[in-house]
């Protein structure tokens, strides 16, 4: 197979990002913005040693299901991979997802697996935009990068965005055309604006702005923050982060609070987030919600037991629960989220909570051998899932109850069977659509110890 070669494909699955693939003389070809099920023409783009990767000419047999997206850079666009598939589509194909993880990966072809918890108005649900400015012809461009380059897509709006997230990125981009302030150029490591982050608190209304700077030195920066708070009554933080490094990396290590407030907060059920510029949290706030409630369902709490939340971030899910648990303790690697977490459990009155710097895996044992026996645990690891040591420490602590909250259903898979070598068994997955229209998925397992023989 060559790059430029036009093949005529089946699409029989579906990649993690939402790409289609399909087998051309045995060969895996990967083609986004198609379906399984669909036959299409295909141009190889480039080919590696074990799969290669199309673009799609022709759809010569389309989907039932397939529908015109709503958004006019949707093809270029990298934000978004399914919105060629109606929402009922787009949730049955998710499932089919997590199934085929468990079967080809976990080597478990009988979980339970529901069916995915959808949103009812699917659109316009992400509290957070993070959106790299550059020149182009001379003039400011602002949006998400094209799949695999750093080819920004100018946008007005984007339709899986909160709509005050739009207007801010809208007017920095007019204010910094019309005041002059230098955009970032990636290549030379010059210029000044390289980003425009807004953070939306969707149930207090509260908005944080953060404007990344290469170095300080941010020019018409007062002119810029009058016209910013004049422009947005729900602004409740400005700041300026500083980011000098030649790096992928959005945020640089420091903040300066131009107006307002360092935070804004935010509220999941009944307990409040004091949000930074850095703080982890969920870009779906409804959804979160249904999934948190997922969490404490399989948690099954009464008030008496003590939970350890292994990988806690700022708190989310730790004190989420801890009204339903008689001791919460949260572990996690990154010291600016502990500190976070315990300022929010401050905020919400809540002293029962307890959290730890460190590498669960180091921490764990020593809560052991302090006489922490935890009757669930809760581990909500990034994509990559969680380190085997982790498991062990884990499986060694026996609580009853293992409740894996992932992002990447291939590495819930893979770590769900080391488990059941472990001692547990997975007892069900309820999938929630925390990111529609793209090929994400947000899944919630619960693992049961089984009893020693």
């Amino acid at each position: 197979m060559q790059p430029g070669q036009m093949i005529e494909l089946e699409v029989t699955g579906q990649a993690h990002d939402g790409a289609g693939v399909g087998k051309y003389e045995g060969f895996a070809v990967f083609v986004p913005l198609t379906v399984p099920g669909e036959t299409v023409r295909v141009r190889i783009e480039s080919v590696k040693k074990n799969y290669a990767r199309g673009k799609l000419l022709e759809l010569v047999q389309a989907h039932p299901d397939r529908i015109e997206p709503v958004c006019p850079v949707y093809e270029a666009c990298g934000g978004c991979q399914s919105q060629h598939l109606s929402y009922e589509a787009q949730l049955k194909h998710k499932r089919q997802q997590v199934a085929d993880h468990f079967k080809r990966i976990g080597g478990m072809d009988d979980v339970l697996i529901h069916p995915v918890l959808g949103m009812s108005d699917p659109w316009r649900y992400r509290n957070k935009a993070q959106v790299p400015f550059g020149r182009r012809q001379g003039k400011v461009v602002a949006g998400f990068y094209s799949p695999g380059s750093h080819n920004i897509i100018d946008m007005e709006s984007c339709v899986i965005q909160h709509e005050l997230n739009d207007a801010a990125i809208r007017f920095v981009k007019a204010q910094a055309e019309e005041l002059g302030i230098p955009i970032y150029n990636e290549q030379k490591h010059a210029g000044v604006l390289r980003h425009v982050m807004v953070r939306i608190g969707s149930n207090t209304g509260e908005m944080m702005i953060v404007l990344v700077t290469n170095g300080e030195y941010l020019p018409k920066r007062k002119e810029l923050v009058k016209r910013l708070v004049a422009a947005f009554p729900e602004l409740t933080s400005l700041v300026q982060n500083i980011n000098s490094k030649r790096t992928n990396v959005i945020l640089g290590p420091k903040n300066k609070r131009l107006w307002g407030k360092e935070v804004i907060h935010d509220t999941i059920g009944d307990v409040k987030f004091a949000i930074s510029p850095h703080s982890f949290y969920q870009v779906n706030t409804s959804q979160t919600k249904v999934l948190y409630d997922q969490v404490l369902r399989y948690a099954a709490l009464t008030g008496n037991e003590t939970v350890i939340d292994a990988y806690c971030g700022i708190g989310t899910i730790a004190l989420y629960l801890a009204k339903h648990a008689k001791q919460v303790y949260g572990v996690e690697i990154v010291p600016e989220a502990i500190r976070d977490a315990k300022a929010n459990a401050r905020l919400n009155g809540i002293t029962h909570a307890h959290f730890a710097v460190g590498a669960a895996e180091e921490v764990m044992p020593k809560w052991l051998e302090e006489g922490i026996k935890p009757d669930v645990v809760i581990v909500d690891p990034p994509r990559k899932g969680c380190d085997p040591v982790l498991l062990k420490t884990v499986a060694d602590m026996r609580p009853e109850r293992l409740v894996y909250v992932s992002c990447n259903s291939a590495t819930l898979a893979r770590d769900a069977k080391l488990l059941l070598e472990l001692g547990y068994r997975v007892q069900e997955v309820q999938p929630v659509d925390m990111f529609p229209q793209t090929g994400h998925v947000e899944c919630c397992t619960l693992l049961v110890r089984e009893p020693r023989s």
